[in-house]
């Protein structure tokens, strides 16, 4: 059973300005862990550190310098990271091959594929000295079936998480460090305002809801050491993936 509790555990939660990650944050923090949040953008941070009681770290999870400085100061004021919550993402209102330029192409990859890469290796080496540590990485439904709806540059660095989630099993299982891919359906998320057509508030109502996320995330974090969940596709029951219903822009 989960301990349900994260006493003394430090965890790093990027992409923690909004959506997923300050609803992990949220929950962490009232399981007693001590979180860092990190975004690109101070102001987001300064508002939602008011919702989850967290420290902030202005980081472009995209720029391996900042990753590795951000880091480097958790680990002088904290010691170690505990958990890592790769929630960072992004995606393009113009996606499709037809309308996706070469510059959106790498922005999309530098953020949602070498972003993570970028984070989980700064945290590996003291998770190794500890033989212990956790990793959440926020892949996608479209990480698991590609559609047209999200393009090719979010289908392909969404699967690509799932991937790089499975290497980290694959190569530190024996020492102690455990990885998740978490594939969200539809969840009413800022990145919504990025679809070519967004949702209607009565649609995004019946979509997974920000808390679902962070409760499932926190269920992961409180199992103990010995487990490793290596996968959670976790979808609204209204499921327009499967029923159909999802905006298109006109062509």
């Amino acid at each position: 059973m989960p301990s349900n509790t994260l006493d003394g555990k430090v965890a790093w939660i990027t992409g923690g300005g909004s959506g997923i990650g300050l609803a992990a944050a949220i929950e962490f923090a009232k399981l007693g862990a001590k979180v860092v949040l990190a975004g690109r953008t101070r102001a987001t941070l300064e508002a939602a550190a008011k919702h989850a009681k967290a420290e902030i770290c202005v980081c472009n999870v995209g720029d391996k310098h900042q990753v590795a400085a951000a880091a480097s100061d958790i680990h002088k004021r904290h010691g170690r990271v505990d958990i890592l919550v790769n929630s960072a993402g992004i995606n393009l209102p113009k996606r499709s091959f037809r309308d996706v330029s070469a510059e959106g192409w790498d922005e999309i990859v530098s953020v949602n594929l070498s972003g993570m890469f970028y984070c989980v290796q700064a945290v590996l080496a003291g998770m190794r000295a500890r033989k212990d540590g956790l990793i959440i990485n926020i892949s996608s439904w479209a990480g698991r079936y590609a559609s047209t709806l999200t393009g090719p540059g979010y289908n392909a660095t969404k699967r690509a998480v799932i991937a790089l989630t499975e290497s980290i099993n694959l190569e530190e299982c024996t020492n102690g460090i455990r990885a998740t891919s978490v594939l969200p359906g539809e969840a009413a998320t800022p990145i919504l305002e990025k679809r070519p057509v967004p949702p209607t508030p009565e649609v995004r109502a019946k979509m997974l809801q920000p808390e679902d996320l962070g409760r499932t995330l926190a269920f992961i974090a409180t199992l103990p050491p010995r487990v490793c969940v290596n996968e959670i596709i976790i979808s609204p029951t209204w499921n327009r993936f499967l029923i159909g219903g999802l905006e298109a822009p006109k062509s």
